[in-house]
């Protein structure tokens, strides 16, 4: 099996009122942490999922841009569906400060042939960082979806799973602590304060 991994960055961080992918944390922009951590995983090829593309983009670094009308993070995922050749896409949020290379190698270890991993935390579906299995199936699944009107990724996800083609994996309690988003400026500074991003 062999496996693509995309940064989301494309939200419109209507409630942090900046780009999220450029906050800084201990020094370093949040997109240049996630590709860091991204880059321990030694993927075939690591993509940016966006809107439009960030001018802090890394020049090896392919940018997926959704198609327009972007419908949030489904347009995102169908797009980099589209793109990959591997088996399995990994998907990361870039919003998710305290993830680390450790939590989604034991992902992957879980993936099976057309069969990707989803994390729950206490029954709460985690699609933003995840694996999916790539191929012809998913990419339609993917689009069929966005020509509709439910855009929901959650649900889009919650399908796959019924389809066997995303696993469930419930979360330990002392993983859910990497799931912890950064989405308004009180978190940011509660993110600055304990140090853990």
């Amino acid at each position: 099996m062999t496996l693509t991994a995309v940064l989301f960055v494309g939200g419109k961080s209507r409630r942090m009122g900046a780009d999220k992918a450029t906050l800084v944390l201990n020094g370093e922009p949040l997109w240049s942490r996630q590709l860091g951590v991204l880059r321990e995983l030694k993927p075939e090829k690591i993509l940016i999922s966006a809107r439009k593309k960030p001018a802090w983009c890394p020049p090896e670094i392919d940018v997926v841009l959704d198609e327009p009308p972007s419908r949030g993070p489904l347009s995102g995922l169908a797009a980099a569906l589209k793109k990959m050749q591997t088996t399995h896409l990994l998907v990361l949020a870039v919003d998710l400060p305290r993830m680390n290379a450790v939590h989604l190698r034991k992902l992957w270890k879980l993936a099976r042939a057309n069969c990707g991993v989803l994390p729950s935390i206490e029954g709460e579906l985690e699609p933003l960082c995840a694996i999916y299995p790539g191929g012809e199936i998913t990419a339609a699944a993917a689009e069929k979806a966005l020509s509709g009107r439910d855009y929901s990724l959650q649900r889009f996800a919650a399908a796959l799973v019924n389809q066997k083609r995303l696993m469930i994996l419930p979360l330990a309690h002392a993983e859910k602590d990497c799931y912890l988003n950064v989405n308004t400026p009180e978190e940011l500074a509660a993110a600055h304060q304990t140090g853990t991003a």
